[in-house]
């Protein structure tokens, strides 16, 4: 950096540099943001956008937190474990309306939702919706399969990230402050909208809410 006991010679090469540097910066977030990167991706989500808000104004009661998304932001490269350890994305999810679900065993809203998501799975999931609860518990995934067959949950299969990457890629997009985070998905993969903290999954507002997204899917 340069400061006031600086020959005044070296001024011009500097700010000539920084100057350079700049533009470099400037063409960089360009490329990146234009046809090849964010715009493509707001396009592919504008839909999603348009839908946000009337599938939001069935958030009622139990699920009255919920945010409709308000940019189009694609998740469909959000990478975890699937039952069988293989790698996965909400990509392969393609066609379904999905409920990700961000939970942890040390979470205690998380553990005090989790039958209530189960619940909701068993209610409706099928071909065309599916709860993708994902455990960001470190290490083994012993302890949270313990947890969750020690509550009885039967319908739920169970998808990991013991890196915790999901949880970070989601909070850099604003959606995650901690645990639970749930977020509403359609079947391109597109943000509908997401719900911070803890709900009634299985409550009349939450089917109402899921259902009206699931609608608006086909359409």
């Amino acid at each position: 950096m340069t400061n006031g006991t600086q020959p005044r010679r070296r001024g011009p090469v500097f700010f000539g540099l920084a100057a350079a540097a700049l533009l470099a910066g400037l063409a960089g977030i360009y490329v990146i943001g234009g046809a090849d990167g964010n715009r493509q991706e707001a396009g592919a989500c504008s839909g999603a956008l348009a839908r946000a808000p009337s599938i939001g104004s069935a958030a009622q009661g139990e699920v009255a937190a919920f945010l409709p998304a308000t940019k189009a932001q694609s998740l469909s490269d959000l990478a975890f474990l699937a039952p069988d350890g293989s790698q996965t994305t909400l990509a392969d999810f393609r066609g379904r309306t999905v409920l990700l679900n961000l939970w942890a065993t040390w979470c205690a809203p998380c553990r005090k939702e989790m039958p209530a998501l189960d619940r909701l799975q068993a209610e409706l999931g099928g071909e065309a919706f599916e709860v993708v609860t994902v455990s960001v518990d470190q290490g083994s995934p012993d302890k949270p399969k313990a947890f969750l067959s020690e509550i009885g949950v039967t319908s739920l299969a169970f998808y990991s990230d013991p890196t915790m990457g999901i949880f970070h890629k989601v909070r850099s997009y604003g959606r995650a402050p901690g645990l639970p985070t749930t977020l509403l998905v359609d079947g391109e993969g597109c943000e509908i909208g997401a719900l911070m903290g803890p709900a009634e999954w299985d409550s009349p507002d939450a089917l109402a809410l899921v259902r009206a997204a699931m609608e608006n899917g086909e359409r």
